[in-house]
């Protein structure tokens, strides 16, 4: 079994990542390995704020790791959330208030087109490689769902009727953005 640092304190992305990779590899959120720093992510994008984070990591720890970074992009709002998803209502990561501001943002618009986007930093034998997965779909009217984290309540995914906030983790493993990076990342760490 091979172990990876995973650049997140965040034990809901831990738990649907390794329900992705099964027994093969070892997740270790940064809490299990030690750092408590909190890392910053000053860029504009999502791919050098992961590239950041997984830097910062294999810096301190000198282990194989990665990091993601995830955005919500709608379409009305010229791609917002996007890199700012987290922090959209405010520095203290309320996704609560994050999800209202979208709401109240899209209150008067039927354009609610939306996709998240994943982007994973891995740095393996001192080398980075990057993956990206896309989920396409919409924002609902209002929230449905109590499972999942952050904007899955108003998001439902191309080829569902139900928001993430309504699935099981199979079920949204279908359509998840993470997923399909997750899987990029698994099926080229399998092949080496």
């Amino acid at each position: 079994m091979y172990t990876l640092v995973f650049a997140t304190n965040n034990q809901h992305k831990v738990d649907e990542i390794q329900s992705l990779v099964g027994n093969d590899f070892k997740i270790i959120p940064l809490k299990e390995a030690g750092i408590t720093i909190d890392i910053p992510e000053p860029h504009d994008n999502l791919k050098d704020n992961a590239a950041e984070k997984a830097r910062t990591i294999h810096a301190l720890t000198q282990k194989n790791c990665f990091s993601e970074d995830t955005g919500l992009e709608i379409d009305f709002l010229k791609g917002a959330p996007g890199v700012k998803s987290a922090r959209y209502a405010g520095e203290h990561r309320d996704f609560q208030a994050n999800i209202d501001k979208v709401l109240h943002e899209l209150n008067n618009t039927t354009n609610r087109v939306a996709r998240f986007r994943t982007v994973i930093c891995l740095i393996w034998e001192n080398k980075e490689y990057y993956f990206e997965g896309l989920c396409s779909g919409t924002i609902t009217t209002e929230m449905h769902g109590e499972k999942g984290f952050g904007y899955d309540p108003i998001f439902i995914p191309t080829g569902s009727t139900k928001s993430f906030a309504t699935m099981t983790m199979e079920e949204k493993n279908i359509f998840s953005h993470r997923q399909k990076a997750v899987t990029q990342l698994f099926t080229f760490l399998k092949g080496l």
